[in-house]
């Protein structure tokens, strides 16, 4: 039998990618678990000191130009936006040359996401209905990529690789109506004017991204200057993350063909020269300006951002806002309506969303299913999705900002329902055959 080699590097450096990226989000995800259970302890053993080290309160500036935010905030409103940012050149590269580039390939998610997002905030909704709870309803809606990633990678040999991607994709889905959902429900009062100063910096990234600006310090200030105008508009300051990603380049600025001959053709001028004459700085440059011509910002960018996000940014927002204190708390905070609305919709709403509107795509044949997964793979992995923790966190204290009781009920559902749809899911996946072809058995053995 022959091997086509050329075929055996390409499948190489398709695959290459997607399991680095697959191996770091499983390391985030148990991370951020490790972050969450520290700071759970951390506020029931010593409430505290947990609440006055997040608490704490910065100054910068002075006089009239000073601002004054606490630790809490700079982790929620500054990093977070770093995070967003990351989110959003995922986004854009999926859509524009990944695996949602086509609608083929982006309907299938693009549905299971849909019903992943709209039955859990109708059972959020179902109890808490009336009461002043009602605004969390957009909390049971996410899907945190990097949990589900790893608890799917742990079961590599039971859920095929076509199903991760899938659960990928529909996690970008999810991403980006949580993005709607924070944008246009969880603002404050509007300022016409800062939003018409938004509008307007957003149009300056768009001539800088169709004019091929590279420079990443020049996307941060008008980024900042984004983020600015978006907060004094009384939309969340963490979007501007999102436009600022939306705009940065995703393809590279030529043709990898043309960039490759004409580096083949430097270098084969340069090996003409007498073998005892050094190549010049010059020579080099020239050599490493061909290079980076191969790669587009956004791969660039979220090459060097990703980790410092994965096990940076994400773990210590966990850590500043997992910590919820059961003392004193009771059974009825457990079984308030916020706690039993989110811990439902992440865990019961997630799985029935997702699992129903992807068969019934299937069963309509608007999309093949998955690595040709069976019903029991796709209904563990819906449940696994019910894992919603960053996001979830995030939209919880939006949707609560000045209403601790409240919040403190959201972190409970999150908590609970996370850890019965990771711990149910991972079991029913646990469960399922297989998904390694078996070896031929060898008669001479």
């Amino acid at each position: 039998m022959t091997v086509d080699l050329g075929r055996v590097r390409l499948f190489g450096a398709v695959v290459r990618p997607l399991t680095a990226f697959l191996r770091l989000e499983a390391a985030s995800g148990i991370l951020l678990l490790g972050c969450a259970a520290v700071a759970f302890l951390w506020a029931n053993l010593d409430p505290h000191s947990y609440r006055s080290v997040f608490d704490y309160r910065l100054l910068v500036g002075g006089a009239d130009a000073a601002a004054s935010f606490t630790l809490r905030q700079l982790i929620n409103d500054g990093l977070m936006t770093v995070f967003f940012f990351v989110v959003g050149m995922e986004i854009k590269r999926e859509l524009v040359i990944g695996e949602l580039n086509t609608l083929p390939k982006a309907i299938l998610p693009a549905v299971a996401a849909i019903g992943g997002m709209v039955v859990p905030a109708g059972i959020y909704l179902a109890f808490n209905w009336t009461g002043p709870g009602r605004g969390g309803w957009g909390i049971p809606m996410a899907t945190d990529i990097a949990f589900c990633v790893g608890i799917l990678t742990l079961l590599k040999d039971r859920v095929p690789p076509a199903l991760i991607v899938f659960i990928t994709a529909l996690a970008i889905f999810d991403d980006i109506g949580g993005i709607l959902v924070i944008a246009f429900f969880y603002g404050h009062g509007l300022n016409l004017l800062a939003l018409l100063g938004a509008a307007g910096l957003a149009l300056i990234l768009f001539a800088m991204n169709r004019a091929y600006v590279v420079h990443g310090f020049a996307y941060a200030v008008i980024g900042a200057a984004l983020w600015y105008a978006l907060h004094s508009g009384g939309i969340h300051a963490t979007i501007a993350g999102v436009v600022l990603g939306l705009m940065i380049p995703v393809r590279p600025p030529r043709s990898s063909r043309e960039v490759l001959r004409e580096l083949a053709e430097h270098v084969a001028a340069l090996d003409k020269k007498p073998a005892d004459e050094d190549l010049a700085g010059a020579e080099i440059l020239a050599i490493e300006e061909k290079l980076e011509d191969l790669q587009a910002p956004v791969p660039r960018f979220v090459h060097l951002l990703h980790p410092f996000v994965a096990f940076f940014i994400m773990p210590i927002f966990a850590l500043a806002n997992s910590g919820v204190s059961l003392r004193g708390a009771g059974v009825s905070s457990l079984v308030a309506p916020i706690a039993l609305g989110t811990a439902a919709g992440l865990f019961v709403g997630k799985q029935l969303g997702i699992f129903g509107l992807t068969i019934l795509a299937v069963k309509l044949r608007l999309a093949p299913m998955p690595g040709n997964a069976s019903p029991a793979k796709l209904f563990g992995a819906s449940i696994v999705a019910g894992v919603g923790f960053t996001v979830a966190l995030f939209i919880a204290g939006l949707a609560f900002p000045d209403a601790a009781e409240l919040l403190d009920q959201a972190k409970v559902g999150i908590l609970l329902g996370s850890l019965a749809a990771g711990l149910v899911g991972l079991l029913i996946l646990r469960l399922t055959r297989s998904s390694r072809p078996k070896k031929p058995i060898n008669p001479d053995t």
